[in-house]
């Protein structure tokens, strides 16, 4: 079953936001790293249910702005468009390689899997690999699926008290959700979901948002 892992924000200063966050909702963030390839860098504040917020900034626009990276295209669309806050969320699954397949099988169109790394604070290497269902970022948006080489960088002695309990999100309806990333209905509320860690909230328009508790 699949996981939240984290959730993305895009803004000017990546820094500065997460300073701002906390301030009003009394959370602590760290510096993430930097990702060399795609000119990118980040801050991150983990939380007691196993996901995190990253808080995404460009360090060198120009690399961005050639990255074949999807979630790095849609970072860029965001800052171009002067758009700030929350835009984007990963999946966690450790079984990628049956999602290609199952994309393949099912004519759902993707893009990857991306290797992406970072190098921490302390030097050491962290890497993983990305899925991309395909979408429009002028039109919706689908989150991506992400697996960690090796333990997923959320159970953290940094974490945060508080967990992410809900993610409203718009991108597509329950059941077309459903079909592409491969969850069985359960009996529940038609409108929501219920991963491992959190539950997803669909709603027919607004931005995507999340809940602390």
């Amino acid at each position: 079953m699949l996981a939240l892992d984290h959730i993305v924000i895009a803004g000017r200063n990546a820094e500065k936001d997460s300073v701002a966050y906390n301030k009003q909702f009394a959370i602590k963030a760290v510096k993430g790293g930097e990702h060399g390839n795609w000119g990118t860098y980040n801050y991150l504040a983990y939380f007691s249910n196993e996901a995190y917020i990253e808080w995404l900034g460009i360090r060198d626009y120009d690399k961005a702005k050639k990255s074949d990276n999807p979630l790095i295209q849609h970072l860029v669309y965001m800052v171009d468009k002067g758009r700030h806050g929350p835009f984007q969320f990963a999946l966690r699954t450790n079984q990628m390689d049956d999602y290609i397949q199952h994309f393949n099988d099912n004519q759902i169109p993707f893009s990857g899997p991306f290797h992406g790394e970072r190098e921490k604070p302390d030097g050491s290497l962290l890497s993983w690999r990305m899925l991309f269902p395909s979408y429009n970022v002028e039109e919706t948006m689908l989150p991506f699926l992400i697996e960690w080489n090796g333990p997923a960088p959320t159970a953290n002695s940094l974490a945060n008290q508080q967990a992410i309990m809900n993610i409203n999100y718009s991108g597509v309806d329950k059941a077309t959700f459903s079909t592409i990333y491969q969850l069985k209905n359960r009996r529940s509320f038609t409108n929501q979901f219920t991963l491992q860690n959190t539950k997803i909230v669909f709603q027919e328009s607004g931005p995507l948002s999340f809940q602390l508790i």
